[in-house]
């Protein structure tokens, strides 16, 4: 299977601790930020820190993502200089447009080819939080070959729509549904927003449901508390597991009797039905639950 990004945490990069213990909390891929989470006083010592936590720490098999700066800010194209040549799984490019993009892919082509690296071998994962953005997410992904995701930022989307923020998340159904069927055509993974609400477990696996019934394939994480929960909602179950092998057994047992077309349990079992069934057992093997 392909790399999981269930959940990606955030982790501020002006914080030493945090940089040392991230990846030993459990999520899938870690988001060392130097945006948000650094004021402008920190951003070039944030940046020094980052670097060296990447090239010191053993992050394990723990996918390592730094959000840089704005391509509009004066901190960007430093953020991008920096931070290549130490080379992290992929970057996180905040407010992405199509024609910044492609302006960055070129700039690692370059550090690529003067490191020694492998070509493409940095990855880019764009952040959607913008009414452009939702609304040309299509040719967003398609900017880059390098593009192996796409992070919905609600907070920032509803902030520029003039709206509210709420828990449940009804104003932001639209750009979810655009943002997963996209990146479900181009085969690149769909990252929900995270749920601010840290102490609000219950709200967290509602919410996280809904993201996954909409074809959302992972969700970003502002806290370590949140990773069981979102974890759990992406975990196959036992009813869907046995169902799976159910569905696949049934298979071999109709090439054996040369039959095309079967069904199980009175229903008709077709492609879409074996290759989800296939999903699900890759994954729970993955898991560790079978």
């Amino acid at each position: 299977m392909k790399k999981l990004r269930r959940t990606m945490l955030f982790m501020p990069g002006n914080n030493p601790g945090m940089l040392q213990n991230a990846g030993i909390l459990g999520a899938d891929s870690i988001i060392l930020d130097l945006e948000d989470a650094v004021s402008l006083t920190e951003k070039d010592s944030a940046r020094i820190l980052v670097r060296e936590a990447i090239k010191n720490v053993d992050y394990s098999d723990v996918e390592v993502v730094v959000r840089v700066n704005p391509l509009t800010t004066e901190y960007a194209r430093e953020d991008i200089n920096v931070i290549a040549r130490v080379k992290p799984d992929a970057l996180m490019i905040p407010k992405a447009t199509e024609e910044e993009l492609m302006e960055i892919n070129s700039m690692l082509d370059k550090i690529e080819e003067e490191e020694g690296f492998e070509k493409e071998s940095i990855k880019l994962i764009p952040l959607v939080e913008s009414a452009y953005g939702v609304e040309n997410v299509y040719n967003i992904i398609k900017a880059s070959k390098r593009i192996v995701g796409i992070l919905l930022g609600g907070e920032d989307l509803t902030s520029d729509l003039g709206i509210k923020r709420t828990k449940e998340g009804e104003e932001i159904f639209y750009a979810r549904n655009k943002v997963a069927v996209a990146c479900k055509a181009m085969k690149v993974d769909a990252i929900d927003t995270p749920f601010t609400d840290t102490n609000d477990f219950e709200g967290l696996e509602k919410d996280t449901r809904k993201a996954k019934s909409l074809g959302m394939t992972g969700k970003a994480s502002i806290n370590p508390r949140q990773i069981d929960t979102i974890h759990s909602v992406y975990a196959p179950t036992k009813e869907e597991i046995r169902h799976a092998e159910r569905v696949l057994e049934a298979m071999e047992e109709a090439k054996r009797e040369g039959k095309g077309v079967f069904s199980l349990d009175g229903k008709m079992v077709d492609a879409p039905i074996i290759n989800r069934a296939k999903t699900t057992i890759d994954l729970a093997k993955v898991l560790g639950l079978i």
